[in-house]
């Protein structure tokens, strides 16, 4: 008797954990089927077909070896987006919405006196913020910079996926490098490597799969930051708004950078497991 690979005894054998797994089979049933999710409920004695299987096992393995389910199925939802996701960027983490919430409320609070507010991503990655926020914003001009080719190819196929790449603009360079100094912003937003070149959480879990680049700064953790802030007053408008994105235990020191670099209206903002992950400032 052949053995029985339905869905059902896929997903009750597999040591993924529910969710993971369910990700997988959904994305297994839409490229060999174009099945939609549902059908992991409404047909789980449905029988997988040899090509189906063995690209089953292939994920269920690398998944089980570390890799990210997000660099598997090749997409990220982030803030009312999705986003294509490769193993050259960075993947969106729910903590960096907070980064387009904040940006999202500052263009609100100026619409009366700013219609057309120009937003200045730094480090865009797989474009996830600078997206999020043309996303929302229609009125609002983006411009997304960073460094590695490889990112922002990635970048212009979400803009172009997602129909903004009227609406974002792309340019290649490390933080302000690629703007000239009439580029002036009503608010700048960047979610910067600063994770220190010797934390562990490096050689660990997801972050193992993920560029290094996007991850640490390979010194303390604060120097990105530290260009960024300092470099802030010179590309925004008189009362115009900053917002970082820092590791958990960072927010004191970047606090201080803030105040050294002279700006004011200092305000810090927790993520949904309570620490302090977002600082924001005005010139």
């Amino acid at each position: 008797m052949s053995k029985n690979f339905s869905l059902r005894t896929l997903l009750s054998s597999t040591s993924l954990p529910r969710n993971e797994a369910h990700v997988l089979m959904a994305h297994v049933l839409d490229k060999h089927y174009q099945l939609a999710r549902t059908t992991i409920i409404s047909r789980d004695e449905m029988e997988l077909n040899k090509p189906a299987l063995e690209e089953w096992q292939t994920l269920e393995s690398r998944r089980l070896h570390g890799e990210p389910v997000a660099y598997l199925v090749g997409k990220k939802g982030f803030h009312n987006i999705e986003l294509q996701v490769a193993l050259g960027v960075l993947i969106p983490r729910p903590e960096t919405e907070l980064l387009v919430d904040i940006a999202l409320q500052e263009i609100k609070r100026i619409e009366n006196s700013t219609p057309n507010p120009k937003i200045l991503d730094l480090g865009t990655g797989s474009g996830a913020i600078a997206l999020a926020i043309a996303n929302e914003a229609s009125n609002a001009r983006v411009i997304a910079t960073d460094q590695s080719l490889e990112a922002l190819a990635i970048a212009k196929l979400n803009a172009k996926a997602l129909a903004l790449e009227t609406r974002v603009e792309f340019s290649q360079g490390s933080w302000y490098e690629s703007l000239n100094e009439k580029d002036i912003f009503d608010i700048i937003v960047s979610n910067p490597p600063y994770i220190p070149a010797k934390d562990p959480h490096l050689i660990e879990g997801d972050l193992r799969f993920e560029p290094a680049d996007a991850l640490t700064d390979h010194s303390t953790g604060l120097s990105c930051l530290e260009a960024i802030i300092l470099g802030a007053k010179d590309h925004l408008k008189p009362m115009g708004l900053l917002a970082v994105e820092h590791g958990y235990d960072q927010s004191d020191a970047v606090v201080k950078l803030m105040k050294t670099a002279g700006l004011s209206d200092i305000q810090t903002y927790q993520d949904l497991s309570g620490h302090y992950r977002v600082a924001s400032a005005r010139k």
